[in-house]
């Protein structure tokens, strides 16, 4: 009789005789039944243990509405002619034959179900605060990598998706729900940001093994307001420097791990730093934390400041991985830093002050050489000897500057030794080889005395007196009308 029953089963489209399912403990699997057109209107049932002798676990003739019993839902699709039985909270006692079986005059129509629960801790609770952000960890083995998976929250009897991943590798958002599926690691991330109230409930992370059955875990997400933590925090800092951060946190979370993420895009928590042990500096990267347990109280510092390091957050994490996003950071950059490029060790104030004191240095320097370039000047003037008679052409170097003649454009010099103090020299005229350059004209001189000493035909030599500075002139030409 079972030969002729199993034959007639695979003779029925959608129907299947026998399936193998794998659960996991704490979580449910979905077990999916088909059966043929003629038996919409009959009772379905899932009963546990050999054919003969198997104890009904639910029985309904509801159609197309959820009937619970227990651990146990029951859904008859009578458009699609299946129904669907959910098991929860599963344990290894769970584990043995089962029966899907529609109920009818004579022998039933059934498919024997083998179900496996294998030991594994499952997503329980997850807390979360209002206005944070929120990550799920979901491990899963390495066998389902390419199997498509979704999550779901419960409500009224039914479960509504609130986003798959369609079986991409990359991050996939729909409004403040993100999901990706890392297939190397096994692990399912869920990302939900801007939480609220409402966010609290029954949710289901679920694997799509195949037509006939999934496996899914079952947690609670509850979702407070604590009076203790800052939503959200507003620091600046200029670019290249540093900036201190103080963050509180619940009493609750006293022993659990603390961190600090850059949050960028899709990437949660580009960089993170965590603290795991009371009392104790730690540093990884920019990133200094200390966790004072006593105070509920997390603190750090974040150096080498940038625009696109601008939003950290900091959170808690609990021991299966799932990271509660606190406190949002945000950092204002106000400029660019001297240290970051010059004197990165150094403070902005510190940095400053060196800049202004190598300044005034070069300044000091600078004043010192021109003064002893000036006097080495003079010395070689002052130098230079006397000539004891008048040479026409003679050139005496002063100052850098060659002086060949000196010319009265204004009037004659005087040939009378008793007119010699009225000779006026308007024009100096200096022959530099390739070029000349000319002191015009008389009114415009700032010499203040010519002293003639010889009493003779305008003197051999001539002192000129300019403010502070004194000149030699060796050779005088006399110029008649």
């Amino acid at each position: 009789m079972k030969i002729i029953l199993t034959f007639t089963l695979l003779m029925i489209p959608g129907v299947v005789s026998s399936m193998r399912v794998t659960g996991y403990s704490g979580g449910g699997v979905m077990i999916t039944c088909g059966y043929d057109e003629g038996y919409t209107a009959n009772k379905k049932y899932f009963c546990k243990g050999q054919w003969s002798t198997c104890t009904d676990q639910i029985k309904t003739k509801e159609k197309n509405k959820w009937v619970q019993k227990g651990r146990f839902s029951l859904y008859d699709d009578t458009t699609s002619r299946v129904f669907t039985v959910t098991i929860r909270d599963l344990s290894e006692h769970d584990s043995g034959t089962y029966y899907c079986g529609t109920e009818r005059v004579g022998s039933d129509p059934n498919t024997e179900v083998d179900l496996e629960v294998i030991t594994d801790q499952q997503i329980r609770s997850v807390r979360g605060y209002s206005g944070g952000n929120i990550i799920i960890n979901f491990k899963y083995e390495k066998k389902h990598k390419n199997h498509e998976k979704y999550v779901c929250k419960s409500a009224a009897d039914q479960c509504f998706t609130v986003i798959n991943t369609n079986r991409a590798a990359e991050w996939k958002h729909d409004r403040r729900f993100s999901v990706h599926d890392d297939r190397s690691a096994g692990l399912l991330r869920l990302f939900i940001r801007e939480l609220n109230e409402n966010d609290s409930g029954e949710y289901n992370i679920t694997v799509k093994v195949s037509k006939e059955y999934s496996f899914f875990s079952e947690f609670n997400l509850s979702i407070s307001d604590d009076d203790c933590c800052v939503k959200s925090i507003s620091l600046s800092a200029a670019a290249g420097g540093s900036v201190n951060i103080s963050c509180k946190y619940p009493q609750s979370h006293r022993s659990d791990v603390k961190f600090l993420c850059w949050r960028s895009g899709d990437d949660l928590c580009a960089e993170e730093s965590s603290v795991t042990k009371k009392s104790k500096w730690i540093r990884k990267g920019k990133i200094q934390l200390y966790d004072d347990r006593k105070e509920q109280l997390l603190t750090g510092s974040i150096s080498h400041v940038t625009e696109q390091h601008s939003e950290y957050w900091c959170g808690v994490q609990s021991d299966r991985g799932h990271k509660s996003f606190i406190t949002r950071v945000l950092i204002r950059v106000t400029g660019v830093s001297r240290t970051s490029t010059s004197l990165p060790s150094l403070n902005t104030s510190s940095g400053s002050s060196l800049i202004i004191l190598l300044v005034l240095l070069v300044l000091i320097i600078s004043g010192l050489s021109l003064l002893f370039l000036c006097k080495k000047h003079q010395s070689r003037g002052g130098d230079s000897p006397s000539q004891t008679g008048p040479r026409e052409h003679e050139v005496v170097s002063h100052t850098g500057c060659d002086y060949e003649e000196i010319k009265d454009t204004h009037k004659q010099l005087p040939t009378n030794p008793s007119d010699s103090s009225n000779c006026i020299y308007a024009a100096v005229q200096e022959d530099t080889g390739d070029s000349q350059c000319f002191i015009t004209p008389a009114e415009d001189l700032n010499y203040a005395v010519v002293n003639f000493h010889k009493e003779s035909d305008c003197p051999d030599s001539v002192s000129i007196r300019n403010n502070q500075d004194y000149s030699e002139y060796a050779a005088l030409n006399h110029l008649t009308a």
